[in-house]
């Protein structure tokens, strides 16, 4: 099964998130610039300005057997545990996926190499 991991950081930590991923075994990466959210408090404002930082959406598909590493290793840099507000990541499972076809011989690979 493949899995969708989802990272979402400010953007001075893009490029360290994406080369944590591929050396836990990510293929590849797509990221979506300036995306924005609220946490449990509201960001603050000053007449109608937003003074909340720029952020990424950063996603991921991975082997299932890959995504935990890879989850892991994005915890470890981003600290998101130990900082809230740093950032987020979450995977979700694919149940189809088109598009894919010069990175899945490297996706299944890391399957076989893990059963």
């Amino acid at each position: 099964m493949l899995k969708l991991i989802v990272v979402i950081v400010s953007v001075d930590q893009t490029d360290q998130i994406i080369e944590t991923a591929r050396k836990a075994g990510a293929t590849g990466a797509t990221v979506i610039h300036e995306v924005r959210g609220e946490g449990l408090k509201a960001s603050k404002t000053f007449l109608g300005l937003d003074f909340t930082s720029v952020r990424d959406a950063i996603l991921f598909v991975a082997a299932e057997s890959s995504a935990k590493n890879i989850m892991d290793a994005i915890q470890n840099i981003g600290g998101f545990d130990e900082n809230p507000g740093s950032g987020i990541a979450f995977q979700v499972g694919i149940e189809d996926a088109v598009g894919l076809r010069t990175q899945m011989p490297y996706i299944l690979e890391s399957m076989e190499d893990d059963a």
